[in-house]
């Protein structure tokens, strides 16, 4: 899209909290490095951490914290700088410190806050300093430590295969470095000993000689198109466009095949008198998440054991030297540097499977407290999602004034997840009193109900021209259990910012300026 295109979720500016005021910090109490030490939650005593001189009570905020409450509880009576010197995302925006503000209370004292910073300003550890090389200038960077980058609109739809120089990237952590010795002597762990089939491990080689399978899947972040919610209201986490999705054509063996060398004959029997519900995969990056048995072991569900993406060996960037694709299913759950694989009858443990991480709140909930978050089912499969990419004049004309009708080409992407087909795009440009049905074209011959990608449509709409000079736009699909993108996210809104699929709107300026 053109410089005069803007995506309307990204138009306004955010609303600003009634509740950020400014704290009088010289106000507040002085303590020292020990009462901090002091205050870490034991013993019925509150939660303090340091940061930058502040002393701040975290003890409401606990389950609150995106990355889960083990993670932050790691900080409790402490300083926080050694950890945000190695989870640097809280540096991708103003939010973390926003929040802090309001749990201020107190100073520390000025010769504790010399030592930690003498201290910090000691260490010669980069965490992120074996991260792979990256061109730059292709991505709308969100944050580089770590890295995270989504495709910019104008480019998105370019190829229906995303090359992997433009797939977006999202990461938790820094990027798990391996040497040439650590490749040729990495296994993959197969571990069935809750269902008394023991251990297995797997060799790169020993992958490479089963039956290859290529399967082309879309996976997209859980969190794209986050900054259309906080056109309503603040949510945390990064705020995407739409940008945070890509589809790859994955190669590598089916799981089911690896399971079955494992131990595992019948999925069925495990399951229904092993009690085993879930399988589980682990990363390097200490990342945890997990998938229901009915999907894992479904020979038509496709889930791979990938070491390929789009014929190249898998890139570190995105898993190398494994990784697990999970078609259909959101992307977090497609897990990257996948080390092992455990069939459990419990879904997996920490913050991105059984923390707020990945969990829809209702709108009116702000405080996890308030819920038991344990009784929330993480996100799995995706919705149903559509994208504009590009709009041009159909027709070439010298001048255009406001009340003209111009007719527009209009184009772009549409996704559902659990191998849902897209039967339908509509588009409209006044606010959905007419539609004009798109064609969709790449991606529309894939099979019913293994539909792993997106499509790509296009459409010629007339557009009248407002009196501000722009035209305005917006898209919806249409799957095959008949789900259809509501109007707007004010009412799906929650505070992680997940799963927005209201309609995609975006506004073009058709009059220039005097």
């Amino acid at each position: 899209m053109t410089n005069d295109t803007v995506c309307e979720e990204q138009r306004d500016e955010i609303p600003k909290d009634e509740s950020d005021s400014p704290v009088d910090m010289e106000s507040l109490p002085i303590y020292t490095s020990v009462q901090v030490t002091e205050n870490n939650g034991q013993d019925g005593k509150p939660i303090w951490m340091s940061y930058g001189g502040v002393v701040y009570d975290v003890t409401n905020f606990i389950s609150n914290h995106p990355g889960g409450s083990e993670m932050i509880l790691k900080a409790a009576g402490s300083a926080i700088e050694p950890f945000w010197h190695v989870y640097r995302q809280h540096f991708a925006s103003d939010l973390p410190l926003r929040l802090m503000e309001r749990m201020a209370v107190g100073q520390l004292a000025e010769d504790d806050q010399d030592v930690i910073d003498e201290q910090m300003a000691e260490r010669e550890d980069d965490p992120f300093e074996k991260e792979p090389e990256r061109d730059n200038d292709h991505f709308i960077i969100h944050s580089d430590t770590p890295m995270n980058a989504e495709c910019p609109d104008n480019v998105l739809s370019s190829n229906y295969i995303t090359p992997g120089s433009l797939f977006y990237i999202r990461h938790h952590h820094q990027v798990p470095f391996l040497s040439e010795d650590e490749m040729e002597k990495y296994e993959l762990e197969i571990d069935l000993s809750a269902y008394g089939r023991g251990v297995l491990k797997l060799s790169l080689e020993d992958l490479k000689k089963m039956r290859k399978v290529e399967v082309t899947s879309t996976l997209q972040c859980s969190g794209n198109r986050r900054s259309g919610y906080n056109k309503f209201q603040k949510t945390s986490g990064t705020a995407w466009g739409q940008g945070a999705i890509s589809t790859a054509k994955w190669g590598g063996v089916r799981l089911i095949d690896v399971m079955k060398l494992a131990g595992l004959d019948d999925a069925i029997d495990a399951a229904e008198k092993g009690g085993m519900q879930h399988v589980r995969f682990y990363g390097l990056d200490g990342m945890e998440a997990s998938i229901g048995i009915e999907k894992a072991l479904n020979p038509y569900g496709d889930c791979l054991i990938c070491y390929e993406m789009n014929g190249e060996p898998l890139p570190r960037e995105h898993g190398s030297p494994l990784r697990m694709i999970v078609p259909g299913y959101v992307a977090v759950r497609n897990v990257k540097w996948l080390n092992k694989i455990e069939l459990a009858k419990t879904e997996a443990e920490g913050p991105w499977q059984r923390g707020l991480n990945y969990k829809t709140l209702p709108p009116s909930v702000t405080d996890a407290k308030e819920i038991k978050i344990e009784d929330m089912p993480s996100m799995i499969e995706g919705s149903v999602f559509s994208g504009i990419t590009k709009i041009k004049r159909s027709v070439a004309t010298e001048s255009a004034k406001p009340g003209d009708k111009i007719l527009m080409k209009v184009s772009g992407w549409a996704w559902a997840g659990g191998g849902r087909n897209i039967v339908r795009v509509d588009v409209t440009s006044d606010e959905g009193k007419n539609w004009t049905t798109a064609s969709v074209k790449e991606g529309s011959d894939q099979r019913f109900g293994r539909a792993w990608a997106w499509v790509f449509w296009e459409c010629e709409v007339n557009c009248t021209i407002q009196d501000d000079g722009y035209a305005y736009l917006a898209s919806k699909a249409l799957d095959s259990a008949f789900n259809v993108q509501p109007e707007s996210c004010e009412h799906t809104w929650n505070v992680r910012g997940l799963g927005n699929n209201s309609w995609y709107r975006v506004s073009t300026k058709l009059v220039q300026d005097a």
